[in-house]
């Protein structure tokens, strides 16, 4: 049995630069990069990882995709096809963080943490990991849907979710794509993560059905998508011959509650309804209003 990394709230290896180590100028966004998520509901692409860090991720990633890892239990979802099809494959986890040294620091990342401060509008606290892999020409759709139908177990909707390419991201490959603009629109209905690509529109008035343009936000090797908690996102089968897999941290503003009596993640103790999320799980990554010194 290996180590539950939730107990550490600070990095374990010395892979990625914290906040505190570097200048955080190097990793801001640029007004228009603010005024373009502003506007369309997501920003992409944002560089995020050297090409080491990506290989030591990708290495890690591979040995948590066995059902038989030596830290398999800590996983909060353990999906080895998620998908609907069987003749396709969609693999889903959350929890990596609990277990992979890499996928852990990467929750400290300068490059990650000073854009999603900027784009969350404070402290940042972490909600949970996600894996996504699609295998070469077999992988699966991802069903369009709003990642916060997923999250209303928790209050208020101050949410951000940050999607990084370990292999290019692409049309062909299954490449996230997203409806600009709706992050304005209503919450809507789970017609579900991992059926059919048409399920949504039956949830849609018809001023959303004409809004319902897609754009594919293809995203490079080691860099970054952020999407609003509304957005209106999922992406298509992998037709290619190469992979696409990816990361995703979803973090809060400090101050989200739960509004559920129930455990928030599988396998965690319950946050009281109307209690602030905290503590081991739901680790502080970034005040940009500390000092310094006590920045993460």
């Amino acid at each position: 049995m290996i180590r539950d990394l939730s107990q550490d709230h600070e990095p374990v290896t010395s892979l990625f630069p914290r906040t505190r180590d570097v200048d955080p100028a190097a990793f801001r966004l640029r007004d228009d990069q603010i005024r373009a998520y502003e506007n369309n509901g997501f920003l992409a692409p944002v560089p995020m990882l050297t090409d080491e860090q990506v290989d030591v991720l990708r290495d890690e990633l591979s040995e948590l995709m066995s059902p038989i890892h030596p830290g398999h239990q800590y996983f909060h979802e353990f999906h080895s096809n998620e998908s609907s099809d069987p003749s396709t494959v969609l693999f889903h986890a959350l929890g990596a963080w609990r277990i992979s040294p890499a996928f852990h620091d990467l929750l400290w990342s300068a490059a990650f943490l000073v854009p999603a401060g900027q784009l969350i509008g404070g402290a940042a606290r972490f909600w949970h990991d996600q894996l996504f892999c699609k295998p070469p020409r077999t992988g699966a759709v991802v069903a369009w849907h709003q990642d916060y139908s997923y999250w209303t177990r928790t209050v208020p909707m101050a949410h951000l979710t940050c999607w990084i390419a370990l292999d290019d991201a692409t049309a062909a490959n299954g490449c996230l794509q997203y409806v600009p603009g709706s992050h304005r629109w209503n919450l809507l209905p789970i017609t579900g993560l991992a059926g059919t690509m048409d399920a949504i529109r039956g949830v849609l008035t018809e001023d959303q059905r004409a809004q319902f343009t897609p754009v594919a936000a293809e995203v490079p090797k080691g860099h970054a998508s952020f999407h609003h908690p509304l957005t209106v996102h999922g992406s298509s089968a992998n037709v290619s011959d190469r992979p696409r897999r990816g990361v995703v941290i979803n973090i809060v503003r400090d101050g989200v509650r739960s509004a559920s009596n129930d455990p928030l993640l599988q396998g965690i103790p319950p946050v009281a309804a109307g209690e602030p999320l905290g503590g081991r799980f739901f680790p502080l990554l970034f005040d940009p209003g500390a000092t310094a010194g006590t920045s993460a």
